[in-house]
């Protein structure tokens, strides 16, 4: 039995490693890389194997770089079945249906540029005079229905018309929708078959919803083979969801090669009781400036945390109590998936919320933004408020709009409070913001650039690692040593180079056997 790892190889996102036996080929994950667009859209279009081999595909969890790229392999003859936990089928509806949403609109944008810079060209002069904005507004009226939406039967007109080069979305809508027809949700703790000679059993990795540890066992030339794939391993102690699982059953605890995370690999984390005090602090500070609290968050599970600590930190009245407004479609849809499921929760949850009647994710400040016109809106707010809003690094969505009206005021805040991978909006933001802070902000603000334009980054930027849903070297290192298996060798992988190497020279110094594979490299299991 072989692994081959193909994406979140030396780097985080773009998850995807092939587990290949004798008689089948299973997929572990299938995700989108996710960073610089030029560079990740290269990447994503590239599936090195032809999808028509595959037995299955076992997915660890919904969030899209584990998930992004399935769609691409079933629109290319991909026939066999996603298999997950119930909770990840539920989300995945969703979250891929927004990924091709996302995919289409950059598209989209992509090619009303290239028509518009192709008709500005077309109107510049001979001796290469400057257009007017008069011509300018003209031109952008051809190509829009209004202000917000293109035309994209002109648009398109136009680059068949002058041979134009045009952007294809990596996968649609409907794509996204023939994938989710072989989604397949099963329990933790509950074997399935996935080849002629493997099965399967998830068990909670308390990362997000529905996340699981996959416990494969395979059968070949008279042998028993066990391997892990830890996908992404949450936080312990953390609220709503359960630990990361400790107690496996008997017949899995042999484990030949556990294939491990290491986002975190050389850093800790802010303890998670701390995590209210900090929020109070930076909520209680921007309210006394007169500013508002801009939170880039990813829709699935760490909105929901976050609404889970506010409505606990207004229930105790310790913070002013200002709207809070989750301004995300996407994570509105996902936190009614999050009451679907009360089942997975931890036993603090029921205490807190559940056994009071309450919903931890629903009070009276708390605002579901739904319709565009709701979102102009709120961008243009002027009394202090929260705002929720995807993508967590910054990279497309709702987010990027309450940057550009909020970024260039000092009164506010823009709290970063997960991992932001390298060359996305998201860490530019963080990384000059916390030079900039560093510095006692002397001197001109540092610049970003997003919608094609530079802003001034004048808000407060604040950073809490405590929210992330991935350990830190200490609570994976707690879970290798704490938990009942027993491990030959470890692989490490979704982490970036530096952070998995010094993670791999610490368990070797713990005792552990650790391998760090290189893209498209194959390791066999013994």
């Amino acid at each position: 039995m072989y692994v081959t790892f193909y994406g979140a190889v030396r780097e985080v996102t773009g998850s995807m490693h092939l587990l290949t036996t004798g008689e089948d080929r299973v997929i572990l994950d299938c995700g989108l890389f996710q960073g610089r667009r030029k560079e990740t859209a290269e990447k994503n279009r590239v599936i090195p194997f032809d999808p028509r081999i595959l037995t299955n595909i076992v997915l660890s969890h919904a969030h899209i770089d584990h998930s992004g790229r399935i769609p691409l392999l079933t629109k290319n003859d991909f026939a066999g079945r996603i298999i997950c936990t119930r909770a990840t089928a539920a989300a995945s509806e969703y979250l891929l249906r927004d990924s091709a949403h996302i995919q289409e609109s950059d598209a989209n944008y992509l090619n009303y540029k290239t028509a518009r810079n192709a008709l500005n060209k077309m109107h510049t002069s001979k001796s290469g005079e400057k257009i007017s904005n008069r011509k300018i507004k003209e031109i952008k009226k051809i190509l829009k229905k209004n202000r917000h939406n293109l035309n994209l039967d002109t648009i398109n007109e136009m680059i068949e018309t002058h041979r134009l080069e045009k952007v294809e979305p990596l996968y649609n809508i409907a794509d996204a929708d023939e994938a989710l027809e072989v989604f397949d949700g099963y329990p933790y703790r509950h074997p399935i078959s996935i080849g002629k000679n493997m099965a399967c059993t998830f068990y909670d990795a308390g990362h997000i919803l529905g996340s699981a540890f996959a416990l494969i066992r395979a059968q070949e030339n008279g042998r028993d083979f066990r391997l892990c794939y830890t996908g992404d391993i949450g936080r312990f102690d953390k609220p709503i969801i359960k630990d990361p699982t400790m107690d496996f059953n008997e017949e899995d605890q042999q484990i030949d090669l556990l294939i491990m995370e290491s986002t975190y690999g050389d850093r800790l984390h802010e303890p998670v009781q701390d995590l209210k005090p900090q929020l109070k602090k930076i909520l209680t500070e921007t309210v006394e400036r007169g500013g508002s609290v801009i939170i880039p968050a990813f829709a699935y599970g760490r909105t929901q945390e976050l609404l889970y600590t506010l409505h606990e930190l207004y229930d105790e009245n310790e913070v002013p109590r200002i709207p809070i407004y989750v301004d995300s479609p996407l994570a509105t849809k996902i936190t009614r998936v999050f009451g679907e499921h009360p089942e997975v929760y931890d036993e603090a949850t029921h205490d807190a919320f559940l056994e009071r009647g309450k919903n931890p994710f629903s009070m009276d400040k708390i605002h579901f933004v739904g319709s565009v016109e709701e979102s102009i809106a709120l961008n243009h707010e002027k009394k202090s408020h929260i705002v929720l809003s995807a993508s967590g690094m910054c990279e497309a969505g709702r987010i990027l709009h309450h940057l550009r009206y909020k970024i260039h005021n000092p009164q506010n805040t823009i709290l970063i409070v997960g991992y932001q991978a390298r060359h996305t909006l998201g860490c530019r933001i963080l990384d000059q913001g916390l030079k900039y802070e560093k510095s006692g902000r002397k001197g001109p603000a540092p610049r970003v650039k997003f919608f094609n334009k530079e802003y001034p980054l004048k808000a407060r930027v604040v950073k809490m690692d405590g929210f992330s849903a991935h350990g830190d070297k200490k609570e994976m290192l707690r879970f290798l040593k704490n938990s009942n298996l027993k491990i030959k060798k470890i692989a490490l992988v979704h982490g970036e180079e530096d952070q998995i190497l010094a993670f791999a020279e610490y368990l070797k110094k713990e005792g552990f056997s650790v391998v760090v594979p290189k893209q498209g490299e194959s390791i066999e299991v013994k």
